[in-house]
């Protein structure tokens, strides 16, 4: 029941945090050539559904403006195209959107339906509606991580001509990608774990002659691990506001409860005790959610993205490992006379990619060193003036909700004197009419 209730919900309320999904991107979009957005998004049980709309002045597409539907395997299929070229080895290839898991929220809301007997209408609707906040807070950060991913490549002025790149935007049919065997699955694990074993092998044996290549590895090795450091403490940080926004409901649902008992003299305080710490939830609420999508949300990506950097560097220095292999073929061919004009081929060849290959990285690198320091700053100072009008709006809240419980206690306490008051006035008119009684009875 609730599910099904839930769906209903869903549908009608996904347009509308669509716009402000889309606004959450970290790409400079000064270049208007080429502007993708997910203009609209369908969560189904299996399965996510994104309409891509592109709009384009550029002369390699077909029209000027077109509309797709893609699903998440497409995505990747689409990074898998990118990572596999080899005319892109130079380059910091975007990280894949992740994968929607929205398997969690789906098993609370069973599981509140499932508890539905066991609480009261309001606490349930309260629970209810947190739980559809939280899927709905999920299902943003898909759709604002896939744009991402587009907006990435659409800006690269290399990546935005690519064949398969035009045919994702383009194509208006499925694209009949399917995912991956359990086969294909595990020889991807092995093929990380080959990159891997051959990335520390030739980190110990290679010397980088150039300084920048350099100091941007040993850079990037201490920045990787301080953001993924950074990402979980951020994460705890988010949960944590969860977790008082959840604390947050359940005492309020307590107060309305107790203030149902028979106590005259608190059911007011309980009950507005309760109103502001329901207030107070959802700020909290959306504390946690800004700082999930500024600064979470933020540190992750670019745990990806520094990851990325990291295979450039990787491929890099494969093709520096190449080229000196050539270089000693070459010497061996000239000392047998042997072969000489095929290791001089392969040895112009292996340095010729290698010179290209440092050029691009180096602008790379550079462009990613603007690109995060740009994105940072301009996240963080938006996640501050978020954090101080929250904080001042709590502040506001406990003001508002100080001077009602005053104004109350001061009226209780003025209903009081009253009745004292009054309850002294009729003792003394009782007082004055007994005397006045016995007085005329004795002068009688």
């Amino acid at each position: 029941m609730l599910s099904d209730e839930f769906d209903v919900e869903e549908n009608n309320s996904q347009s509308d945090i669509l716009n402000e999904g889309s606004n959450s991107e970290n790409v400079d979009l000064s270049d208007n050539s080429l502007q993708v957005v997910i203009s609209d998004a369908l969560s189904e049980k299996d399965r996510v559904k994104f309409t891509v709309l592109s709009k384009t002045t550029l002369p390699d597409f077909q029209r000027s403006e077109f509309s797709v539907v893609r699903q998440h395997e497409e995505f990747i299929w689409l990074h898998d195209q990118f990572e596999e070229n080899e005319d892109y080895a130079g380059f910091i290839i975007p990280p894949a959107p992740p994968r929607p898991d929205f398997d969690s929220s789906r098993e609370k809301l069973q599981k509140l339906g499932e508890g539905e007997g066991t609480m009261t209408k309001e606490e349930f609707l309260k629970m209810k509606k947190e739980l559809e906040a939280e899927y709905l807070a999920t299902f943003k950060k898909t759709v604002a991580m896939h744009e991402m991913f587009l907006s990435r490549l659409a800006q690269h002025p290399v990546f935005r001509y690519d064949t398969n790149f035009r045919v994702f935007l383009e194509y208006d049919q499925d694209l009949a990608v399917r995912t991956k065997n359990k086969k294909e699955l595990f020889e991807e694990i092995m093929k990380s774990l080959s990159k891997t074993t051959d990335e520390y092998l030739l980190s110990a044996t290679v010397r980088d002659v150039n300084d920048f290549f350099e100091q941007e590895k040993n850079f990037l090795i201490d920045y990787y691990g301080h953001l993924k450091d950074a990402t979980m403490k951020s994460d705890k940080m988010v949960n944590k506001h969860k977790d008082v926004a959840d604390c947050y409901i359940k005492i309020s649902s307590c107060l309305v409860q107790l203030s149902t008992f028979d106590h005259r003299e608190l059911d007011w305080f309980l009950n507005r005790f309760s109103e502001t710490l329901e207030k107070l939830r959802k700020v909290e609420g959306r504390v946690a959610s800004d700082e999930d999508l500024k600064l979470s949300d933020t540190l992750r990506y670019y745990v990806g993205d520094s990851f990325a950097a990291k295979r450039l560097l990787y491929r890099r220095l494969r093709c520096l490992a190449n080229y000196e292999t050539a270089n000693r073929n070459l010497e061996k061919a000239r000392a047998k006379n042997k072969d000489v004009h095929a290791a001089e081929a392969t040895q112009q060849i292996s340095c010729e990619k290698f010179e290209v290959m440092s050029d691009k990285g180096k602008e790379e690198l550079i462009d990613f060193k603007a690109r995060r320091v740009s994105t940072f700053n301009k996240n963080l100072l938006e996640l501050a003036e978020w954090e101080i009008k929250h904080a001042q709006h709590q502040i506001d809240i406990l003001k508002t909700s100080l001077e009602m419980i005053n104004s109350e206690e001061k009226k209780s306490t003025l209903n009081v004197e009253l009745a004292r008051r009054y309850h002294g006035s009729n003792c003394f008119n009782l007082f004055m009419s007994m005397n006045l009684n016995n007085l005329f009875v004795s002068f009688n």
